[in-house]
């Protein structure tokens, strides 16, 4: 059987339990009619058996519903019935809507702004090791908002959400132990956490990888490997990048001088925003 067929005849087995009030099969019926599963998508069906089951207290089918007026499928969009059903998901323990809330009131979409509740849910879902709430949670210590700024507490729930992948906190991570702020300062370590950013695309951190390769900080010195990691930088339009990729042609730092090119990266820089960038450009 292919994977269609057995989607198929799942729907054929699932249906008759839905139709008896099974709220977890009217919660997969719903899933196959949103996701177009063994059915035609249609998300005015998704949507009457997600409410079905959510009326009965199926947490996944308040998540969902959720979801559906939050994206207005199915339903014209409507953000306060979309915040109804992700508190009561949320409120059963469910860790992608209590995230969700959170995004919602720091946003204040459908709400208006609020930074209390939005810790408040961040930190339910970090809890249960969310890495974007971890990242958030750790946001809101490194800025010292609505709690006292503490450095420890950030690297705490950076280095949470870091060891799952969390890009952006690997980020912040490497630069609180490159400057020893919340942990003792250790450049490798910071340079490891960089690296593991910039792998994933991380602009910032190519772009500070590449200024410790410069500088021999954390990594051995290797210009050829600063050319490297700025360029991976520069080239996704990282003003500060391309203006130190503009420096390395004009001295011939791990590249050949090259006055041409550096003009290019030069103006580029300078297009972004980067005054410096200017006049190095004109000073050619």
């Amino acid at each position: 059987m292919t994977d269609t067929e057995n989607l198929k005849e799942g729907y054929k087995l699932f249906l008759p339990l839905a139709e008896q009030g099974d709220s977890d099969m009217q919660c997969r019926i719903g899933l196959m009619y949103a996701g177009g599963l063994g059915v035609l998508q249609d998300y005015k069906e998704a949507l009457k058996w997600y409410q079905l089951a959510a009326k009965q207290g199926n947490v996944d089918a308040q998540s969902n519903l959720g979801a559906m007026y939050s994206q207005g499928q199915g339903i014209p969009q409507d953000f306060k019935e979309a915040i109804k059903w992700y508190c009561l998901a949320a409120e059963q323990g469910n860790v992608d809507s209590q995230f969700i809330l959170g995004e919602m009131c720091f946003d204040g979409q459908g709400i208006g702004k609020d930074n209390v509740k939005a810790l408040k849910w961040y930190q339910l879902a970090a809890n249960q090791g969310d890495a974007e709430a971890q990242y958030s949670v750790g946001m809101f210590y490194l800025n010292g908002e609505e709690v006292p700024q503490d450095y420890l507490e950030a690297a705490k729930w950076f280095g949470l959400a870091a060891n799952q992948g969390n890009v952006t906190a690997q980020r912040n991570l490497a630069g609180l132990c490159s400057e020893g702020l919340g942990v003792l300062q250790d450049k490798k370590e910071a340079a490891k956490w960089y690296r593991l950013s910039a792998d994933q695309g991380e602009e910032y951190s190519q772009y500070f990888l590449g200024f410790m390769y410069a500088l021999g900080e954390g990594v051995p010195q290797d210009n050829k490997e600063a050319v490297k990691f700025f360029r991976m930088s520069a080239e996704q339009g990282n003003a500060d990048a391309q203006f130190e990729l503009g420096h390395m042609h004009s001295e011939g730092l791990g590249v050949l001088k090259d006055y041409v090119v550096a003009q290019m990266w030069f103006n580029l820089s300078a297009s972004n925003g980067n005054k410096d960038a200017l006049v190095m450009g004109m000073s050619l």
